[in-house]
């Protein structure tokens, strides 16, 4: 039987993993603020460009949840090396992780290139389609970038280094901010290029971002230990594909839940343009909501990870998680509150068409109720990929939003003409799902007879 967690290390617990996930959560904001610059610049030029905008954005956003995911494999690796002492194992393991990213990257730039052709087929709205293709002819650059960004981040944050994530996500809204304004209106010399320009900006400020990433960890004191870019190391497929074993699971995980919500936005685009623009309100202002409870369940992965990799066992590996969950109860209630109090002047900013706005506010009163389901089924999956345990996570993902969220939600928006709010019904009930069997999930894999002996990471340090 588990030892009772005590209150000094428990507060300790929490504080350890607010520090080291306020950075995450300020650098997944910064990445939601990306989103919420595109969507206002857009709704600004114009409901066709937002809409167009939108199903852009979910076309982009579909395939890459499984390259996102597949590379959250790295953190838990890392912080369970870094926890048992084996840092001498992280440089070969990361530069395999990079081949790993480079060729996701490289596979969906010509997936996402043949995606414009689906937009008719999939019965997007004919107003929508050109907008949404010129979108994504110019995002479509920057994708093996934000791979191979993905997999430098992921480093750093296994090493319970997350201020990076941060300065980079902030650099990048700053880049995006003006330069997205040029190329969509035409400005500073630049001609007007709508919905194109806005998306060839966002591949800029991905470029950007990866190579001053790359920069700081080839000059920062605090790597130079772990020889990241000392040599050039081949593919060595065993060791890409020990983490596609553990990192292809989660990113199945992510898509089933970001499939939720991108599957959501193209349905409602078969509705209309006026449908769609406050569809994609609303979700991009959930979507900023949902980076908190992210980050947190980020920082926990890591730290349920160390307690792995240190041998603290499964009491060790509890508080972790308990620290985690309550750190995103607090931030879901605050969430939650702004979303009942403010849902008007929200959807406001976004846009001046008033009809668009108000549907926008009824959404975001939807995106209330699924605050806290959202936030405990994040959690659980982080501590779960803490514990390497990804696959069963992924059966459980498959059954909540596919299973019951998506059916219910076309059936109820679709089915019986109740539209976008009947799609966000959907929603919430597979979220709610996730979060009841993620928990129970955890809470059976973290018993002591449960827990691996020692980490499972086993890395060569390869010629």
């Amino acid at each position: 039987m588990s030892p009772p967690v005590s209150p000094t290390r428990f507060r300790g617990e929490v504080r350890t993993t607010a520090l080291l996930a306020a950075p995450l959560v300020g650098g997944h904001l910064a990445t939601g603020l990306i989103g919420f610059v595109d969507n206002v610049i857009a709704g600004r030029h114009g409901t066709n460009t937002l809409a167009g905008v939108a199903v852009g954005t979910a076309l982009f956003w579909l395939p890459m949840m499984v390259p996102m995911g597949t590379l959250m494999a790295l953190p838990p690796s890392v912080s369970q090396l870094d926890g048992a002492g084996r840092r001498a194992e992280i440089g070969p393991l990361f530069r395999q992780a990079l081949w790993l990213a480079l060729a996701l990257g490289l596979l969906l730039f010509v997936l996402l290139t043949l995606s414009v052709h689906a937009l008719a087929p999939m019965g997007i709205a004919p107003e929508v389609r050109p907008t949404a293709a010129a979108f994504l002819h110019g995002i479509r650059w920057g994708i093996p970038a934000l791979t191979l960004y993905f997999c430098l981040r992921y480093l750093c944050d296994g090493l319970h280094w997350t201020l990076p994530t941060l300065a980079f996500g902030f650099g990048g809204l700053l880049v995006l901010l003006p330069l997205g304004y040029a190329l969509t209106f035409g400005a500073f010399g630049f001609p007007e290029h709508g919905a194109a320009g806005l998306g060839l900006a966002s591949a800029i400020m991905m470029w950007l971002q990866v190579l001053g990433f790359v920069a700081y960890l080839a000059r920062a004191r605090r790597f130079a230990e772990l020889r990241l870019f000392e040599r050039f190391d081949p593919p060595q497929w065993l060791q890409i594909a020990s983490l596609l074993r553990t990192g292809l699971p989660i990113g199945v995980t992510v898509a089933m839940e970001g499939g939720l919500f991108i599957v959501t936005a193209l349905l409602i685009g078969r509705i209309g343009e006026l449908e769609v623009a406050a569809h994609q309100i609303a979700i991009n202002v959930a979507s900023l909501c949902f980076m908190i409870p992210f980050g947190l369940a980020e920082a926990t992965t890591v730290r349920v990870g160390h307690a792995i990799g240190a041998g603290r066992g499964s009491h060790g590996v509890r508080r972790a998680a308990l620290a985690g969950l309550a750190l995103v109860l607090a931030t879901q209630a605050l969430s939650a509150a702004v979303l009942l109090g403010a849902n008007e002047a929200i959807a406001a900013i976004y846009t001046r068409d008033l009809a668009v706005a108000s549907l926008a506010g009824s959404l975001l009163l939807l995106a209330a109720a699924f605050q806290f389901p959202d936030g405990i089924q994040v959690l659980s999956a982080g501590a779960l990929r803490g514990l390497k345990d990804t696959r069963v996570p992924m059966f459980i993902a498959a059954f909540a939003y596919w299973g019951v969220g998506m059916p219910l939600g076309a059936g109820l928006g679709l089915g019986l003409g109740w539209g976008p709010r009947g799609m966000w019904l959907g929603l919430i009930a597979g979220l709610t799902v996730a979060a009841v069997l993620m928990a129970l999930r955890f809470v059976r894999s973290s018993r002591p007879t449960a827990l691996p002996a020692v980490p499972p990471v086993q890395v060569t340090n390869g010629a």
